[in-house]
């Protein structure tokens, strides 16, 4: 009899301590749920119309050692539209893509400003919104303005920058839901000399890139780009920001696209006013004529007016570019 109860009393323990684990199990087993929810809640957060660095690292190429800082500042003008200037930490901001219309293209936003601001509103998240509207995930691109106070060679500041987009959203294509070999670009004006720069100059790398991802963006849409540094068809402003005032011959070769053009040069979507007086059309023309010399797929849509820097909407006509672009991005298969 007391051995049995001695028995009894043992299993009776065992058991307690058996319940007692598979309870403090349990509360484990919530905990990790609810910090695996919190995590992915967080990260959910940080990828969806939020700003992310361009530089994960925060080790910036082509920065002066002097620790001078600029301060970045955002204005809404009268017209409603915010510029930004001083960016000397660029980013980028995500716009996740209408699943139900997604076939896996995204594309990177350049907005243009003459290099000395970034017209990000109506040149970058408005475009960003209609994109992602139609199954593209976009990323608009606050790229960093030339400054020669802060850069070691202030003409590739820009071009360092819309290639590390290039880099990071191929690199990271999986956790985006998209596909690494549909990514293109997008410009505005000197944004569109950006873009373009991007589409011509990609062997030519300005950036750490130890995996040798490809920085060749797969289409260019370029909406009144400034596409020359050629003094007679050139916007003066970005060239002068770029280049300065008085840019060798070399540079100024380098940097006027239309003279850079291959037949690996990706398809590419121009669209341009004849009545731009910011930005002559002969931009858009000289890059077109030498997209089609070299076999290039490409497309010029040109408007009697509208001037410079409509962004979606040429209010002199009811022809909407953007749809006609989302139609031939179709065709290519994006």
């Amino acid at each position: 009899m007391s051995f049995h109860n001695n028995l009894s009393s043992e299993y009776d323990s065992k058991k307690h301590l058996v319940s007692d684990t598979k309870h403090k199990m349990m509360n484990l087993k919530i905990i990790l749920i609810s910090l695996f929810v919190m995590t992915f809640t967080s990260l959910s957060a940080q990828t969806a119309n939020d700003f992310i660095p361009l530089y994960p690292t925060g080790e910036i190429p082509n920065v002066k050692a002097n620790k001078i800082k600029v301060k970045e500042v955002s204005e809404i003008g009268n017209d409603g539209i915010e510029r930004v200037s001083g960016v000397s930490v660029p980013t980028m901001r995500y716009y996740a893509a209408d699943n139900r219309k997604s076939k896996g293209a995204a594309i990177i936003i350049c907005p243009g400003g003459g290099y000395g601001i970034l017209a990000i509103s109506h040149e970058g998240y408005d475009v960003a919104k209609k994109f992602a509207e139609n199954g593209i995930a976009a990323f608009v691109l606050k790229y960093r303005l030339p400054n020669e106070v802060l850069m070691e060679d202030k003409s590739i500041g820009p071009l360092q920058d819309v290639q590390q987009a290039l880099k990071q959203v191929r690199e990271n294509a999986a956790s985006y839901g998209i596909d690494s070999d549909k990514i293109g670009v997008i410009g505005f004006s000197a944004g569109g000399h950006l873009a373009s720069s991007a589409g011509v100059h990609y062997t030519n790398v300005k950036i750490r890139n130890p995996r040798n991802t490809s920085l060749r963006p797969d289409f260019m849409l370029l909406i009144y780009p400034v596409i020359s540094m050629n003094n007679t068809i050139t916007h003066g402003g970005s060239r002068n920001n770029l280049l300065g005032e008085h840019p060798n011959s070399d540079l100024t070769s380098y940097f006027s696209n239309e003279l850079q053009i291959t037949s690996d040069t990706p398809p590419t979507l121009l669209v341009h006013a004849e009545d731009d007086t910011g930005v002559p059309i002969a931009n858009s023309k000289r890059f077109y004529e030498a997209l089609q010399k070299n076999n290039v797929p490409s497309k010029l849509i040109t408007y009697p007016h509208g001037g410079h820097g409509f962004g979606l909407n040429n209010k002199t006509t009811d022809d909407k570019w953007f749809d006609h672009a989302l139609e031939w991005l179709h065709d290519l298969g994006y």
